[in-house]
C-alpha cells in the first residue's frame, strides 16, 4: 500500500466522494484506511454508574482503493509513483512529478474536553440533587447517642405537642444482650447439651 498516516487524500467514491481528509492510521492487513471527518459512524453508548449514557461519532475505515493522495501544488488528485535517488527509493506525484512531503499525523478531536463536559454534567446534577434535599424540610434530631428511637426521628414529646420528656421504666434500663447467668435453672440453652 502506497499511502502512509498524516497523507492528504480525497474519496474518489462513496457516499463521502470529493471530501478530503488526512490519513490518521493505516490497517495494511486489511487494506484500509482511517481518515479525519470521512465515514462518521455513530454509536450509543449506555449509561454505566460511572458515566452517563452518550452518543458517540467515531471515523470508520475505508477501503484504500476508494482514496487517491492530493497534489498540494495542483490541488487535485494524482497517482503516485516512485523515483530512485542514491540508492533512496522516494514517492512523487505522477502528474507534478513533485515529491510526496512527509507530514504530521493531526491530533484527534480532544476527547479528554468531551469527558470533562460529561463531568460537569454529572456534577451539576448532584449539585441539583443536593440542593433538593437542602430544600426539603428535614425533622430536628437528637444528638443524644442513647435517646429512643421516635426522639432521634424528630417525633419527640415537643414536636407532638406534649409537656415534658417521657421517662423510661426500669425494665427499659436493663440491658438484655447477655442472658442472666445467675438463675439457677439446671437446664442449659445451648445446642446439645
Amino acid at each position: 500500500m502506497n499511502i502512509r498516516a498524516g497523507d492528504n487524500v480525497v474519496v474518489i467514491t462513496g457516499k463521502d466522494k470529493g471530501k478530503t481528509g488526512q490519513v490518521l492510521r493505516v490497517l495494511h492487513e486489511k487494506n484500509r484506511v482511517v481518515v479525519t471527518d470521512i465515514n462518521i459512524r455513530t454509536r450509543h453508548m449506555k449509561a454505566t454508574p460511572n458515566r452517563p449514557g452518550e452518543i458517540v461519532k467515531y471515523e470508520a475505515s475505508l477501503s484504500a482503493s476508494n482514496v487517491m493522495l492530493v497534489d498540494p501544488k495542483t490541488k487535485k488528485r494524482s497517482r503516485l509513483g516512485f523515483k530512485k535517488e542514491n540508492g533512496k527509493k522516494t514517492r512523487i506525484f505522477k502528474q507534478s512529478g513533485d515529491e510526496v512531503k512527509k507530514t504530521a499525523i493531526a491530533k484527534k478531536k480532544d476527547v479528554k474536553a468531551a469527558d470533562k463536559a460529561a463531568d460537569k454534567a454529572v456534577e451539576k446534577a448532584s449539585a441539583k440533587t443536593e440542593a433538593k434535599k437542602k430544600d426539603t424540610k428535614e425533622a430536628p434530631k437528637s444528638q443524644d447517642p442513647k435517646s429512643p428511637f421516635w426522639k432521634k426521628m424528630g417525633f419527640g414529646a415537643e414536636e407532638m405537642g406534649g409537656a415534658g420528656e417521657v421517662e423510661g421504666t426500669s425494665h427499659m434500663k436493663e440491658d438484655h444482650s447477655v442472658p442472666d447467668q445467675s438463675s439457677g435453672g439446671s437446664r442449659s440453652s445451648q445446642r446439645g447439651s
